[in-house]
């Protein structure tokens, strides 16, 4: 047989949410109370921390990005300038060309 004062702390199982809310139950609300808040805590900081990092990639994708369209920028330049540069060594190279045929010509 269960002593009285067992009897007492008994909460009858029919009755889960009596259970819950019981006032023979309050140590048992409170540390749920307390796990729910530690467990919030807990994701909270994790998702601060993933944020963080995302904030972290984000930065050295936008910096890698920048130095990127710079690069693409000089590399533009120098491909421009270098054509420019193979168009007046073609006109100097055909004025030779015809120079040395007007040479050939007159020998």
């Amino acid at each position: 047989m269960i002593p009285r004062t067992a009897q007492s702390d008994h909460v009858s199982m029919t009755h889960p949410q009596a259970a819950i809310d019981s006032d023979l139950r309050p140590d048992y609300i409170e540390r749920m109370g307390e796990n729910i808040n530690t467990t919030f805590e807990h994701e909270l900081k994790r998702l601060e921390k993933r944020v963080d990092a995302l904030v972290r990639v984000c930065d050295k994708l936008q910096d890698e990005n920048r130095s990127l369209k710079q690069r693409q920028d000089m590399l533009t330049s120098d491909r421009a300038s270098l054509l420019q540069k193979n168009e007046q060594v073609r006109a100097r190279v055909e004025a030779m060309v015809g120079r040395l045929k007007t040479m050939e010509q007159g020998s």
